[in-house]
């Protein structure tokens, strides 16, 4: 059997309700559940490394706020909530620029705590799994976040990144080549890169995640919202990819979508 965590990142409050139900409504419909990785009170001047507006801002528009908590999005939270299929990750605090890559553990507890807020005041059940902004988190924020979290979801680890007392078993990991491990009592989960994305050619897109998916026995396929929905405007080619992936795994009896939840109930086998 082969397992697959679908992970889309970066709902926040201004996300519409509308460009969730286009991409995911095929896997809604067929019972398959999406982790949502929400950003809990994003930071609306965030900008990447090359200057830009990050994307997810100018896919979704609200009130002109410096911060904004995920409630704020009343008509999101009630859309997501009315899913039984949606599964809520956190996402960050403020998807600051590589937030959780500092090493003040004071600052670093303090976001993962404020951000658990947010999303608890939203509605929202405390979530099982953390996705740090942009994959980076340094030694203190894997301690900090393993002490909350059951499943920590990230691109790759490095042994300089990890805590001292996680060698061993990252040693163990390397020697054996598993995408997945756990250590200090949390799953600790890798994926393969954003497959979906309009960075790649759409031309073996969907050979990509076949493969992928194929070739593990748990794959975390992450998407973003906003990329299939750039400046708001659809990308109707990106979006029929992703509806293509939905039929191809409802076709097949040996794949099963399954949640962060699963994993953290052991009901999932890492590797």
């Amino acid at each position: 059997m082969h397992y697959v965590i679908i992970r889309d990142d970066d709902t926040f409050a201004f996300t519409p309700p509308a460009c969730l139900e286009r991409i995911y409504r095929p896997f809604l419909d067929m019972g398959m559940p999406v982790c949502l990785a929400t950003i809990p009170e994003a930071r609306t001047s965030v900008r990447t490394p090359d200057g830009l507006l990050e994307g997810y801002l100018t896919s979704g528009s609200g009130p002109d706020v410096g911060l904004a908590p995920i409630g704020l999005g009343r008509g999101l939270v009630d859309y997501i909530q009315a899913e039984a299929c949606y599964d809520v990750v956190q996402h960050g605090c403020h998807h600051d620029i590589f937030e959780f890559g500092g090493s003040d553990r004071r600052e670093l507890a303090r976001r993962l705590d404020r951000g658990a807020r947010a999303l608890s005041d939203a509605g929202f059940q405390k979530p099982h799994a953390f996705v740090a902004p942009y994959d980076r988190m340094s030694r203190g924020a894997f301690v900090e976040v393993g002490a909350r979290f059951d499943v920590i979801s990230t691109g790759w680890f490095e042994a300089g990144r990890v805590p001292a007392r996680w060698w061993a078993a990252y040693a163990l990991r390397k020697l054996g080549r598993q995408r997945h491990w756990r250590a200090g009592g949390c799953n600790l989960l890798s994926h393969p890169g954003c497959l979906l994305s309009y960075h790649r050619a759409r031309a073996g897109m969907m050979d990509s995640v076949r493969d992928a998916i194929e070739g593990a026995s748990l794959t975390v396929l992450v998407s973003h919202w906003w990329e299939f929905f750039r400046g708001g405007i659809p990308d109707d080619e990106l979006i029929g990819t992703i509806h293509e992936v939905a039929d191809w795994i409802s076709s097949r009896s040996d794949i099963q979508v399954v949640t962060f939840s699963d994993v953290a109930g052991g009901r999932v086998p890492l590797n």
